[in-house]
């Protein structure tokens, strides 16, 4: 299959009233905030409502049972880090938690904001969490690629998933695709760097086209760890309809993701941006619009006499000039007038036309 009919298949999926799918120009817009709330449901919300501003289509936390994810040793391992919410590393995530009343809370705010809200399941018991909570979709982080049981358990929902691939293989991204396929085809491969922030000779956005071909049934976009919004808008261009982008309201902020983070008015000029990219695509049919017409005549070039010429003049290279405005018998149809006579006089620089000669 080629490149241009993998991008013609009609691949949806529905997450609440976005539809998302190769062919359409929209762009499913996630503002990643994960924990760069700081553990304060009320900065989330105004994290929401900054998000809301900038144009998104959903929000996104990260949701994890840091009991059951991590050993008992890391868990209570020294946390010495400028960033840290806690004494170890397990004081550190739980300070970051939500619980379910949060999460129903969190929810609500943002479904009254008309924002999707979701997260990422990091183990078993936050699929059961966000089961309860009843969230439309699912992120899949790339630390998970290579967890066929977290992936089948998450695709066994029904719900749509999201699924990161940095730092992996081609070999370990179809090994998830193929796990997840046969139980659950509302697949979105998002092409993603685990750098923070991702150095640009890294980024290898073409990878994106190297999806489309391999993975023709899912729908395929960009987690951007970028610290700016070009590369986003590039990997539009490129194809993706799903872009995640991390999301603060402030990049100075305690924290390791606030540093490579949009803030609101950055990610309110990504939305901007990728959104004239969606109306400027247009259909490819080459065409010219009313509003150029103006230029057209204003710049363009006509054929006149180069000097008077008399009538009978038989017209030779060195009679006509080619001059603005282009109001008149276009310079392509010069050929047409070169050993022909003249069945009327001309004046220097007016306009000659077809119907001023004779063979």
């Amino acid at each position: 299959m080629g490149l241009s009919e993998a991008r013609s298949m009609s691949t949806q999926i529905q997450i609440g009233r976005h539809t998302v799918g190769r062919d359409s120009p929209n762009c499913f817009m996630i503002a990643e905030i994960g924990h760069n709330h700081g553990g304060d449901v009320e900065v989330c919300k105004q994290l929401f409502q900054a998000a809301k501003y900038a144009g998104v289509s959903a929000v996104k936390l990260q949701k994890r049972d840091n009991r059951a994810l991590y050993t008992r040793q890391f868990y209570d391992s020294t946390y010495n880090s400028e960033n840290a919410f806690g004494p170890t590393y397990g004081a550190h995530r739980e300070a970051l938690e939500f619980g379910e009343s949060e999460y129903r809370d969190l929810k609500q705010f943002a479904e009254s904001l008309d924002l999707i809200f979701f997260a990422t399941a990091f183990d078993f018991p936050s699929i059961e969490f966000l089961e309860r909570i009843d969230v439309p979709c699912y992120k899949i982080a790339s630390g998970d690629l290579t967890h066929i049981p977290l992936l089948k358990a998450i695709a066994q929902t029904g719900k749509p998933l999201i699924l990161s691939t940095g730092a992996s293989t081609l070999d370990d991204v179809k090994r998830a695709h193929d796990a997840i396929m046969p139980l659950n085809q509302q697949l979105v491969i998002l092409h993603c760097t685990a750098e923070y922030p991702s150095d640009h000779n890294d980024m290898n956005l073409s990878v994106i086209g190297t999806y489309q071909l391999e993975f023709p049934g899912a729908v395929i976009g960009l987690s951007d760890h970028d610290n700016g919004i070009a590369m986003a808008l590039a990997a539009y261009v490129l194809g993706a309809r799903v872009i995640e982008k991390h999301f603060t309201l402030n990049r100075a902020w305690k924290g390791t993701d606030h540093a490579f983070s949009l803030e609101p008015e950055g990610m309110r000029k990504l939305v901007r941006d990728v959104h004239r990219a969606g109306i400027a695509m247009g259909d490819g049919v080459k065409r010219m619009y009313e509003k150029e017409k103006p230029a057209r005549v204003k710049m363009g070039k006509k054929i006149v006499a180069a000097r008077d010429l008399p009538v009978g003049h038989v017209l030779e290279a060195g009679d006509i000039a080619y001059k603005s405005p282009g109001d008149g018998l276009p310079p392509y149809h010069d050929q047409e007038l070169f050993g022909a006579r003249l069945t009327r006089a001309v004046s220097e620089d007016e306009s000659l036309t077809l119907d001023y000669v004779a063979r």
